[in-house]
C-alpha cells in the first residue's frame, strides 16, 4: 500500500471518492467545489490534495502549493485509526475539540451544523478506509 496521501494514495482516493454515491451524488446536488488537503499535525504543509467539483474528485495528487479551501490535519496514528473504524458524528466532535483533528483551513463549525454536509464529510472517513 502507498504511503497514506503520497501521490498514489491520492490518486486512488479520488477514485474511491467517485463509487460513493453519498459523497459524489450528494455534494452535487450541493454544486459542491472545493480543495481539500490532508496532512499530519506538527508539518508545515498538507501532504496531500484533493480537488472536488460539482462533488465529483477530479485531482487527487501531492500538495505542492495549491490554494485550499479546507486543510484537514492529525497524527499518522488517529488517521490510520479512523481509516479502520470510522467516526461517527459525536468522534469527530471530540477529535476536534481535543485538536486530534485540526481545521488549518475550513470552518468546522458551520460545516457539521449542515446535515448536508456533516453527512458527506463523515462518509469521507470510510472512503479513506478503502485505499
Amino acid at each position: 500500500m502507498a504511503e497514506i496521501f503520497a501521490e498514489q494514495w491520492m490518486q486512488k482516493m479520488k477514485e474511491e471518492w467517485n463509487k460513493e454515491p453519498a459523497l459524489a451524488n450528494e455534494l452535487l446536488n450541493l454544486d459542491f467545489n472545493s480543495t481539500i488537503a490532508y496532512g499530519f499535525k506538527d508539518e508545515d504543509e498538507p501532504r496531500g490534495i484533493l480537488v472536488i467539483e460539482k462533488g465529483k474528485a477530479v485531482l487527487g495528487t501531492t500538495f505542492i502549493d495549491q490554494k485550499c479551501n479546507w486543510d484537514l490535519r492529525a497524527s499518522k496514528e488517529n488517521w490510520h485509526e479512523w481509516f479502520n473504524n470510522p467516526p461517527g458524528m459525536m468522534a469527530v466532535g471530540m477529535a476536534y475539540t481535543s485538536r486530534k483533528l485540526q481545521f488549518i483551513k475550513g470552518d468546522y463549525t458551520s460545516m457539521i451544523k449542515d446535515p448536508r454536509m456533516a453527512g458527506p464529510f463523515l462518509k469521507s472517513f470510510t472512503v479513506m478506509g478503502r485505499v
